[in-house]
């Protein structure tokens, strides 16, 4: 019956998604608040075209937040459905191959910005609580809780649960915003990196000087920063930041062995991202070092002349955004500190420097026993035919541990997307296939959670 009106209904569900995807909601831009503020305004309208009783825009000293609820018995368990409307900045515009912001299908998948992270993953929710309300199949509670502010920190959302602890009282927290090892191999994330995200500014003279006249006898801060950026890492890629590695939590023989048992093909990895050799932490493998391990990366560098042509300048300034992946037992606050004090500390005497946190995230792991993961495998093994293994995840979703914190509890990570869906990245997709039995998957979720 589920799959049936999924089936007649797949060209009006790619449709809509296809208008939310077309709202270029950038938050991270200021020029784009009003695209982030029609983005949320069309969730609460297909939020109220699925069934939901209740559906508010909440407003927030930043981008709104979109709430939603269904409470058909105060008795039923609860879940409530995390995800976010907005999405990265699409730069560099010149490396899509087609408009970021027109969604466009090749050999079935949806290629736009926004398409997996997170549009396309939280509209399957919206789609999959429409079809238990319309075939009268919903099982539980249903609460929506969709932001603007995910890919710029959360800073708001933290005060909206903190205030709103009753409207939000749930059982479980579901999310769809993380990665399936492949079609063929289904999986749940079950940990999940933190953040500390820095912006670094290094000043020498007060102005850009000719590089004839001045070159070879001021600091040149481009060169300075470069030098500081490479001491950031030792011979065997070990961040040098002391203290760094403190907190961080050593997994056991056994544990790296099953994190291991995951499907991986070394050459096919390295052959799709057109690289020679493999880069990283000595002593640990490439699923260790992408899911278990901390992280320090520079995100973009700049300063000096970089338009067309020629400009024999030294300049007066140059900048860097540099992020470093925590995990568990790391907290975001303490590496920031960490990284601050350090980096001001190797500066050379010639050069002024200026460190500036821009935002973070604690990292998190998820119950692997508890009945909404249980739920969660069985519905893979229902819709999939195979048992999901358990991963651990690279990236950064700061809520999960803020839900933890603030409303005692759990999240089960149930993404559908691939590591190759180029997210954050120039030509970002998502499967429509991944989007069908998504939200299919999720369907099957609420009948074994009910239970």
């Amino acid at each position: 019956m589920i799959k049936e009106y999924i089936q007649s209904n797949q060209q009006r569900f790619l449709d809509e998604l296809f208008e939310l995807l077309r709202i270029p909601s950038v938050s991270a831009d200021s020029k784009h608040k009003s695209d982030v503020r029609k983005a949320a305004e069309y969730v609460v309208k297909k939020l109220q075209d699925a069934g939901a009783d209740t559906v508010e825009l909440c407003e927030t000293k930043g981008h709104p937040i979109v709430y939603g609820e269904k409470i058909i018995d105060a008795k039923l368990p609860t879940v409530l459905v995390y995800g976010h409307y907005d999405v990265q900045p699409a730069d560099p515009i010149n490396l899509w191959t087609s408009p970021p912001f027109e969604p466009v299908v090749k050999d079935g998948k949806i290629y736009a910005r926004g398409s997996c992270d997170d549009k396309g993953q939280f509209y399957m929710h919206i789609k999959a609580f429409e079809a238990m309300t319309k075939l009268n199949q919903l099982s539980c509670n249903v609460k929506f809780m969709i932001e603007g502010e995910e890919e710029v920190g959360s800073d708001n959302l933290s005060t909206f649960v903190k205030e709103n602890k009753s409207k939000l009282k749930a059982d479980v927290i579901l999310i769809s915003d993380t990665s399936l090892i492949s079609l063929d191999t289904p999986s749940i994330t079950v940990g999940l990196r933190g953040l500390s995200y820095m912006e670094v500014e290094v000043t020498g003279p007060n102005r850009d000087l000719h590089s004839g006249v001045y070159g070879g006898a001021v600091a040149n801060p481009a060169n300075v920063l470069s030098k500081m950026i490479a001491s950031l890492h030792d011979e065997n890629g070990r961040v040098t930041i002391p203290g760094f590695y403190d907190k961080v939590d050593e997994l056991t023989a056994e544990e790296r062995k099953a994190l291991n048992l995951a499907p991986f093909n070394l050459d096919s990895y390295k052959k799709e991202l057109d690289i020679a050799d493999i880069h990283g932490e000595k002593g640990y493998t490439t699923l260790e070092r992408t899911g278990t391990r901390p992280t320090l990366d520079v995100n973009g560098i700049w300063g000096g002349y970089t338009g067309e042509g020629a400009k024999t300048v030294l300049p007066s300034k140059a900048y860097a955004k540099i992020s470093m992946r925590l995990v568990p037992h790391q907290n975001n606050h303490e590496i920031t500190e960490l990284f601050t004090k350090h980096f001001q500390s190797i500066a050379p005497k010639s050069v002024k420097v200026k460190v500036t946190a821009l935002h973070g995230g604690e990292p998190a792991v998820t119950p692997t026993d508890s009945k909404a993961f249980r739920a969660a495998s069985k519905a893979f093994e229902e819709v999939w035919s195979k048992t999901p293994i358990p991963t651990r995840d690279g990236g950064s979703i700061p809520i999960v541990s803020l839900f933890k914190k603030e409303l005692g509890l759990d999240t089960v990570l149930m993404g559908f997307g691939l590591d190759s869906d180029a997210i954050h990245s120039p030509n970002e997709h998502y499967g429509i296939k991944n989007f069908l039995i998504g939200i299919e998957t999720i369907v099957t979720f609420y009948k074994y959670y009910s239970k």
